[in-house]
C-alpha cells in the first residue's frame, strides 16, 4: 500500500497546497474564462439537466454525491464538477488521474479530513481521467469514499462500467453526457465574442463562426480555443474568415448540410460507391460525412439495409458484421466507433453482391397488391382451426415432403431467383423443388 501511487518524492499538487500565484487574464486559456459559472449559463446536456433530475437536484439543493460523469472531451464534465461544488459550498480538489501520484491523492484526503475538523466544510475531490487509476489505486479511494470524507467526482471519456471497479461503480451515480450539439457550441462562441473575449473591436464572419461549431467534434474547448487562435492570427481590428478559422482548427471547411441536399447526396455516393465495390470510395464518403458531423447512427442504419439489399445472401455474414458496427456506435458511441463504421464499409465493399432477396420480398409483396392474400390451405393452419392433414418434412426421406404449401391461387409462383453470386443457394434450391416434385 506504501508504493499505492508512487513515489514519496512525486511533488505536492499546486492546487493543495500553498496557493500558486495566478497567471494573468490575458494568458487563461479562452475555454478557461469561458467556463459557466452557473447552472444557467451551463450549454447542453439538457437531458441530464432536466427539472427534477437527480443531477440538477443535487445542484440546486447543493447536497452533492459521488459520481462518475462519462463522456466526450469538451462535454462539461470538468464544469460540472465545479458547479456541484459551488452550490454546495464545498472546497474542490482537482486532480489529473494522469500526473496525480501517492502523495497528491494523499494530501487531498488529509486536507479533507482537515476541513472536516476544523470547521466542517465538505470537500468534492474531481478526479479527471479516472479510468487511467489501476484497480489497487481505484481501490485505495474506497474508504474515503464509503466514509464521506470526500464526495468523488470521476471524469472520464471511457466506459466506466469497464475501466472502473465494481466497487467505486456501486458507491457513485454514472451519468452519460453527450456529444454538443453545433448549435450549443454556436451559442458559447457568440457569447465569448458578446463579453468582448477576443478584443472589443473583433470582427468575425458568420462562416467562420458556423465551422467552428461545425467541425469541432462537439468539444467546447476545441471551439474556444480555434476562436481564440483566430482571432490573434487575424489580428487587432482585423476581421476573422473562415480561412483563420480552417487555419485555428487546421481542417478544412466542408460543404455538408446534415439537413439538406449535401446530406442526401453523400450517403447516396457511399451507397453506389460501397455496392460498386469500391473500398476507397466507400471510406471516402463515410469520412465526408464523419468530419461533416453526421449522426452514425444514421451512417450504421444504411449499412444495415445496404447489407440485406445489395448483398444478402451472397454473403449472409455482411449482415451480422452491420448490425454489429451499429451496436458499436450505440455502445461507445465517437470518436471510436469511426473504427467500425470503417470495418464494416470496407467489409460491405468487398463482399459479394446479390440484390436477389431484395427483388424476391418485392415481387412477393407486388403479386399480393395485384391478386390479394388468400388463407393458408388448411393443413397449414394453427392446430386447431386445421384438418389434421399436415405432412411434416421430418418424417421423409432429406426431410422433404410434397405436400402443397401455397394457397390454391398462388401456387407455381416464383418469387426468389438465386442470381451468380448466390450459386450454392441456387443449387439447393433446385434440389429442394426436384425432391418435392416441383421441378
Amino acid at each position: 500500500m506504501e508504493r499505492l501511487f508512487g513515489d514519496d518524492e512525486a511533488p505536492a499538487s499546486p492546487r493543495g497546497g500553498a496557493p500558486s500565484a495566478a497567471p494573468p487574464p490575458e494568458q487563461v486559456p479562452l475555454a478557461t474564462r469561458m467556463r459557466p459559472r452557473t447552472l444557467a449559463e451551463f450549454v447542453g446536456q439538457a437531458r441530464l439537466l432536466a427539472p427534477g433530475s437527480a443531477l440538477r437536484q443535487a445542484i440546486e439543493e447543493g447536497r452533492p454525491h459521488s459520481m462518475i460523469l462519462h463522456g466526450p472531451p469538451g462535454s462539461g464534465k470538468t464544469t460540472l464538477a465545479r458547479l456541484v461544488a459551488d452550490a454546495s459550498e464545498a472546497a474542490f480538489e482537482e486532480e489529473s488521474a494522469v500526473q496525480a501520484g501517492r502523495a497528491e491523492v494523499r494530501g487531498v484526503i488529509e486536507r479533507a479530513r482537515g476541513r472536516l475538523a476544523s470547521g466542517g466544510k465538505p470537500t468534492v475531490f474531481f478526479l479527471d481521467e479516472i479510468h487511467r487509476f489501476n484497480k489497487a489505486q481505484q481501490d485505495a479511494l474506497l474508504p474515503a469514499v464509503e466514509d464521506g470524507l470526500v464526495t468523488l467526482i470521476g471524469a472520464t471519456t471511457e466506459n466506466p462500467y469497464f475501466e472502473v471497479i465494481s466497487a467505486l461503480i456501486s458507491r457513485a451515480h454514472v451519468y452519460e453526457l453527450e456529444q454538443l450539439r453545433p448549435e450549443d457550441i454556436r451559442i458559447l462562441l457568440d457569447r465569448a465574442l458578446a463579453r468582448g473575449e477576443c478584443g472589443a473591436d473583433v470582427r468575425v464572419e458568420p462562416a467562420a463562426l458556423e465551422f467552428l461549431a461545425e467541425r469541432s467534434g462537439g468539444d467546447a474547448r476545441t471551439a474556444l480555443n480555434g476562436l481564440e487562435l483566430a482571432c490573434e492570427a487575424a489580428g487587432a481590428g482585423a476581421t476573422v474568415t473562415l480561412a483563420h478559422a480552417e487555419d485555428s482548427l487546421q481542417r478544412r471547411a466542408l460543404l455538408y448540410d446534415r439537413q439538406g441536399d449535401r446530406h442526401y447526396d453523400t450517403i447516396s455516393a457511399w451507397i453506389k460507391a460501397t455496392r460498386g465495390s469500391d473500398p476507397d470510395a466507400s471510406l471516402y464518403y463515410l469520412a465526408v460525412m464523419l468530419e461533416g458531423g453526421e449522426d452514425p447512427r444514421f451512417i450504421a442504419r444504411r449499412m444495415i439495409v445496404l447489407a440485406s439489399e445489395d448483398v444478402g445472401n451472397a454473403d449472409p455474414q455482411a449482415l451480422l458484421i452491420a448490425t454489429a458496427a451499429a451496436h458499436a456506435v450505440e455502445h461507445v458511441g465517437m470518436p471510436e466507433c469511426q473504427f467500425a463504421l470503417a470495418q464494416a464499409a470496407v467489409y460491405l465493399s468487398l463482399a459479394p453482391k446479390s440484390d436477389a432477396a431484395k427483388r424476391a420480398v418485392l415481387s412477393a409483396r407486388e403479386y399480393i397488391r395485384e391478386h390479394g392474400a388468400d388463407a393458408p390451405p388448411r393443413h397449414l393452419r394453427s392446430s386447431t382451426r386445421s384438418d389434421g392433414e399436415y405432412d411434416s418434412p421430418h418424417g421423409h426421406p432429406g426431410h422433404f415432403s410434397a405436400q402443397e404449401l401455397m394457397p390454391d391461387s398462388a401456387v407455381g409462383q416464383r418469387y426468389y431467383a438465386p442470381d451468380a453470386a448466390e450459386a450454392a443457394l441456387r443449387e439447393r434450391l433446385a434440389e429442394i423443388r426436384r425432391a418435392r416434385g416441383r421441378e
